[in-house]
């Protein structure tokens, strides 16, 4: 299924995309689509029904993000050995964890702001892993069973406040609107290998990152059975695993950052596209 939240902003109704690209409401089934509704029992009842038997949801309403009343919004740093090297840093030997806020989150089409006085605002097309089934401590050979499903994440940054300001990369990964997630998530049964993906970006119409999930570093089960080392994992917790190379701040020999008025265009095969015009922050 491609389950999907539409609506103005804090008002968002469940719905659901059918096989021939009908918007479709689910809320006589469903009061919203939250790691409440994430679990194994309640995606089998959703998936029993017949699509053409829900309401037709009609015009071209806003879509929101994809799961609502995310708790933990965690991302990994530096998960593609070529977007690694493009950023002069080495691979890895374990995870690099980060958080985006959870007031980051916003709808895949919304527009994107760029921070007062940022320079350095780039774009991260990136695989987002959504908790189904909560735990600590899980295994590796399991951690699939923990999967809800699948969506792209736009892990937005402003590289000044990352890298250049002390502290943490979280400060320059929050800010407002800097994490677009969805138009759908994907559930798990129709995503055959979250390993063979491609993602790709565009700004104004040019093609900066072409990717595919094939080299991730620290594959899926990785991520989540490590992750559930350091943290207990909830239904509704968005993971970010990491983007390909193309970056605007790794391009030679001078680096590209978004201005106000642009464009991006990003997706993931069989996860949908995103479409966000940066605006000046207020």
């Amino acid at each position: 299924m491609k389950l999907l939240r539409y609506g103005e902003k804090g008002q968002e109704k469940p719905g659901l995309l059918d096989e021939q690209g009908i918007l479709r409401d689910l809320s006589a089934h469903i009061p919203d689509i939250t790691g409440a509704t994430l679990g194994a029992e309640t995606l089998a009842s959703l998936a029993r029904l017949d699509p053409a038997s829900l309401p037709r949801i009609e015009g071209e309403p806003r879509i929101g993000p994809c799961v609502g009343g995310v708790g933990k919004f965690i991302c990994i740093g530096l998960n593609y050995a070529d977007h690694a090297a493009e950023a002069g840093m080495a691979i890895p030997a374990e995870p690099i964890i980060f958080n985006k806020w959870t007031s980051a989150i916003c709808g895949p089409n919304d527009a994107v702001e760029i921070p007062r006085g940022s320079q350095k605002t780039d774009w991260e097309v990136e695989l987002g892993v959504v908790i189904g089934k909560g735990g600590r401590y899980i295994d590796e050979a399991n951690a699939l069973d923990h999967v809800a499903g699948y969506c792209v994440v736009n892990d937005v940054s402003e590289r000044e406040w990352q890298l250049e300001r002390g502290g943490t990369w979280d400060k320059g990964k929050g800010f407002d609107t800097f994490g677009p997630l969805g138009p759908w998530l994907v559930t798990r049964d129709e995503v055959a290998d979250p390993h063979a993906l491609d993602l790709w970006l565009e700004v104004d119409g040019q093609r900066y990152q072409d990717g595919n999930t094939r080299t991730l570093i620290f594959k899926i089960p990785h991520l989540i059975a490590y992750l559930s080392r350091c943290m207990s994992l909830q239904p509704g917790d968005v993971i970010s695993t990491g983007t390909p190379p193309g970056v605007g701040m790794g391009i030679k020999p001078t680096p590209v950052f978004l201005k106000p008025g642009q464009t991006m265009r990003l997706g993931i095969t069989g996860l949908g596209e995103q479409s966000q015009i940066t605006v000046q922050a207020d």
